[in-house]
């Protein structure tokens, strides 16, 4: 509602009225950004120091006016201070996140292959050397910017000189930064009768091109906050945005949480991904005599259906697009036809649809992997979760529909939403690499045998592995095996953790030979060896009739009390309390018969995220030195 006349606004009004002061400060922030959109602008910026060898603000719109990069309104229109120093900070994110792509593109250059399409071995060694953590950066992002100088070479006939002839300023999205202003412009506080929602208070324009101070209004909206904001959170100003014809405001909140620990970590829960199975999660133990050994038999979190209408979706996105371009291609260079454009327009806004749903259906998808896995951690008692790092996964050699299958998995969005949730329960979360996990045994380190599973011989694929080795003997999914590996080869490294400066992720970068030997499984119990059971003769032969037709001694008296009299049954006669079961439908030559069919956990309605997506509940071994009554929060 209106501060000043109490007059109620409708959703309607207000998404207009907060769309109007957007485009004023996306209209001043990309007049700034094509000013400066140049190497010796972007280059000072990234140098963090002004003229006089001061050092620059963290701040985006106060490094900005350090160095003298003022923006005005458009000519007529009449804007606070507030509005463009939202527009400030937008531009100078934008500019000092391509200082990136700028030592990127010059690390190309100066390697520039002789073939785009494949660079050889010493090459590739080449460009890691020119480029910046080049060594660990993902294969596919170098790939990609290939291609994209080798697309300028073929229109323009050389290489590009830098980034900024490579790519146009970037665009400016459509949003409100209120944590760049002060009271003056947004005020954010919570509900004194409900603390579950807060009250936003800010200036918006009454009209698209304000003219006077007076055409600024204070608007107070309440904002009901989700419950995984606590009760005790400090609240700051929200970054608004309006999606759908609806405003949404994406509130920041700091409290209180446990610091997570880079090592010293002696439980630890080791995450596999997996293309159908999409998580395999475990936990292991290392004990004070350096033995590592896995506490119960691990799980799997499955998501079958949803990854079904997740490839359903994108290939009807990618015939949407096939025919969209087909009706564009129609209607280049040719009269106004009224038909095809209308199906155009219909085809566009179809696409938008189901890119939409694909965006809400990965959106679930991940919180709800993301909490998984931190709930088996906390269940376990982990102090750390170790991460397959799959950032140079490449999706190629393995079919079109598979390549396209690993190359959409929602991977990243996984692991930065479980970076997130056990962030807030004081786990650290550490990447490690993911070379061989799958190919070695975890309790020898000797190379495995890949078949088919045991129990669906006929499945295409090769989930079971083996170890050939005769004195170990390990078997099992291959995806269990590689989270045993991971938690292994993390508690061992876990010395040789590191912390991004840029992200402060956490992450072991290399493996060495004598800390990988001892990332071994030891079992907890000695397995039990049998002897040579294979049959060696015939088989004795067994009478149909181990017992006689009639009892050679009449039938006893019925005893005393509710028992009841089974003169001919298995259980003793001479007992008043028989066993649990006889109640049951049981004779004497019969077993027990259920009386309702089985109906599987999952077909309950509401049953988890989605009918179709089921995590496996672990069987937990005991902890020494942790709490009782361990189980799985799944």
């Amino acid at each position: 509602m209106e501060d000043k006349t109490g007059e109620v606004v409708s959703p309607v009004v207000l998404a207009m009225r907060v769309g109007w002061c957007m485009e004023l400060v996306s209209g001043i922030a990309a007049e700034l950004l094509a000013e400066h959109w140049n190497s010796p602008d972007v280059a000072l910026l990234a140098g963090r120091v002004d003229a006089g060898g001061r050092g620059l603000p963290t701040n985006a719109w106060m490094a900005l006016r350090r160095l003298g990069w003022t923006a005005s309104a458009p000519q007529g229109v009449r804007v606070n201070d507030r509005i463009v120093r939202m527009a400030q900070e937008q531009a100078g994110r934008l500019l000092r996140s391509a200082v990136w792509r700028v030592e990127l593109t010059a690390g190309v250059l100066a390697t520039w292959p002789a073939d785009s399409v494949k660079r050889t071995g010493d090459e590739w060694e080449q460009v890691r050397a020119a480029l910046p953590d080049g060594q660990h950066l993902p294969s596919g992002v170098i790939k990609a910017r290939t291609r994209q100088i080798a697309a300028f070479v073929r229109s323009s006939g050389r290489l590009p000189a830098d980034v900024f002839e490579l790519e146009g300023a970037p665009r400016v999205a459509r949003m409100l930064l209120l944590a760049a202003c002060d009271r003056q412009q947004a005020t954010i506080e919570r509900s004194e009768a409900d603390p579950r929602r807060a009250l936003l208070r800010v200036q918006l324009p009454t009209r698209p091109d304000p003219r006077s101070y007076a055409e600024w209004t204070w608007v107070t909206c309440p904002i009901t906050l989700p419950p995984t904001v606590p009760a005790n959170a400090v609240l700051h100003l929200p970054t608004v945005r309006v999606q759908d014809g609806q405003v949404h405001a994406e509130v920041a909140f700091t409290h209180a949480v446990p610091q997570a620990k880079r090592s010293g970590h002696t439980v630890a829960l080791g995450v596999d991904w997996g293309l159908n199975t999409l998580l395999s999660a475990g936990a292991a133990c290392l004990h004070p005599d350096g033995r590592i050994s896995a506490l119960g038999s691990g799980a799997q979190f499955r998501a079958p259906g949803v990854l079904a209408k997740q490839h359903r979706l994108r290939r009807l996105s990618e015939h949407l697009h096939a025919k969209t371009d087909r009706y564009q291609h129609l209607l280049d260079g040719r009269a106004p036809h009224p038909a095809l454009a209308g199906k155009h327009a219909l085809l566009t806004e179809e696409i938008q649809h189901v890119s939409k749903r694909r965006s809400h259906l990965n959106d679930a998808l991940s919180w709800a992997a993301a909490r998984w896995a931190v709930d088996q951690a906390i269940a376990a008692h982990a102090s750390v979760i170790y991460l397959e790092d799959l950032r140079s996964l490449e999706a190629k050699g393995m079919g079109r529909t598979l390549n396209t299958r690993l190359s959409q998995q929602v991977r990243g969005q996984i692991a930065s939403r479980i970076r997130h949730l056990a962030a807030e329960a004081g786990i650290a979360v550490v990447t490690v690499p993911a070379r061989n996990t799958s190919k070695r045994c975890p309790n020898c380190l000797g190379v495995l045998e890949h078949r088919k599973a045991p129990d669906k011989p006929a499945a295409a694929g090769w989930k079971w592995a083996i170890c050939p080795n005769r004195q170990c003997g390990w078997q099992g999914d291959r995806d269990q095996g590689a989270w045993q590996r991971i938690a292994a080869r993390g508690l061992t490294h876990q010395a040789k953790t590191v912390i991004e400066r840029a992200s402060g992720a956490m992450a072991i970068r290399s493996v060495t030979d004598a800390l990988e030997a001892r990332a071994v499984i030891t079992p907890s119990i000695a397995q039990s060896r049998h002897g040579d059971r294979s049959k060696t003769g015939p088989t004795r032969r067994h009478t149909t009739r181990p017992a006689p037709r009639r009892r050679r001694a009449p039938s006893p008296a019925r005893p005393p009390g509710p028992a009841g009299q089974r003169p001919e049954g298995p259980a003793p006669t001479d007992r008043h309390r028989l066993p649990r079961a006889t109640h049951r439908h049981q004779d004497g030559t019969t077993i027990s018969t259920p009386t309702r069919r089985h109906r599987p956990r999952g077909a309950a309605l509401g049953a988890g995220f989605h009918l179709h997506a089921h995590a496996t509940p672990p069987r937990w071994a005991r902890i020494p030195d942790t709490m009782p009554g361990m189980g799985s929060l799944s």
